[in-house]
């Protein structure tokens, strides 16, 4: 816990003239809703925030350091790279997260509707308001047969599935609503993955998420990209603890490793599942996908493109793409 002593009392009342309001880590922690370690590593990694010390030595942080704390936690869960966030935030251009466009209905409309070039970003939210399957599956044909997934996955899945966790966030569409229609992406990327055959001899890259992690549709579509890169992605799906890990990887003896890390709260495991690994099979690399991907610490950042990650795999390991 972090306890105020005498000596930091008086460290306050020296600052008090200019700060209004002090808060230690704890307290910045919970009303920011991120982690203490991620905040320490955010101010450490990212300078988002220059927080003074008392006399005891803790941080504190005043009014203005929690409004960029909390505007680059925003940032992150729409979808914003960690690095990015914060040279949005510490440029002093945003206070909050990308703002929604929204009709004059009051719906929120995609950045490719504004543009009007590519699919709708915003359709997934339509789907979910809709709330009907057989609109889901029709829709979702219409989308996946008329382009490229090599093309489709970064131009307009992962944008459009932002774009769908903004609109729950923001309470226009129910949790249910957005489980159906995320459920439904799913099926489409496993019958995409299924639909690429795996070329014999071809590197074998495991993919999966750590314990309790469960966000998997951008790691499924990257195990699709992988599998049209020429290599042999074999994807695991979420929620593995560190043993398990271990016995896949001494069990299958894969080229590579793909951990997906999309949420705060999914780094601790996926850091303990990278060093249980790494210990297993010391030369094996582990590579990180997802928003936190910088946050782990070990392991192989793989970027924020999936489309070029995917190529630059291929290009490492020598594989043909198809």
């Amino acid at each position: 816990m972090n306890h105020v002593s005498g000596g930091d009392v008086q460290s306050l009342s020296k600052v008090g003239a200019r700060l209004r309001a002090v808060y230690t880590v704890k307290h910045a922690a919970a009303l920011t809703g991120i982690s203490a370690d991620t905040l320490r590593m955010w101010e450490r990694r990212y300078g988002v925030v220059a927080p003074v010390r008392s006399q005891g030595g803790y941080r504190l942080y005043d009014d203005a350091a929690i409004a960029r704390l909390t505007a680059m936690h925003a940032l992150v869960a729409a979808g914003w790279a960690p690095r990015e966030a914060a040279a949005q935030v510490v440029s002093g251009t945003t206070l909050g997260p990308p703002q929604l466009h929204l009709d004059e209905s009051g719906s929120v409309l995609g950045d490719t509707v504004a543009r009007g070039s590519g699919p709708d970003s915003d359709l997934l939210v339509r789907l979910a308001l809709e709330f009907d399957a057989e609109s889901l599956r029709r829709s979702l044909d219409e989308v996946f047969a008329g382009h490229d997934v090599l093309e489709l996955v970064d131009s307009w899945l992962m944008p459009a599935l932002r774009r769908l966790g903004q609109a729950w966030q923001l309470g226009e569409v129910s949790v249910a609503a957005e489980h159906f229609v995320t459920a439904g992406v799913h099926r489409r990327l496993a019958v995409a993955l299924d639909a690429v055959p795996t070329r014999s001899g071809a590197p074998r890259v495991l993919l999966g998420l750590g314990r309790g992690s469960r966000h998997e549709l951008g790691l499924l579509a990257f195990a699709v990209l992988l599998r049209r890169a020429g290599l042999d992605a074999t994807y695991l799906g979420c929620d593995l603890p560190s043993d398990s890990w271990v016995v896949a990887v001494t069990t299958l003896d894969p080229e590579l490793v793909v951990l997906g890390v999309h949420a705060d709260s999914d780094v601790p495991a996926a850091r303990d599942a990278v060093a249980a690994i790494q210990a297993a099979k010391p030369r094996l690399p582990v590579l990180l996908g997802g928003s936190q991907q910088e946050l782990v610490g070990i392991g192989e950042p793989l970027g924020h493109s999936l489309a070029a990650a995917a190529s630059e795999l291929a290009h490492r390991y020598n594989t043909a793409p198809r």
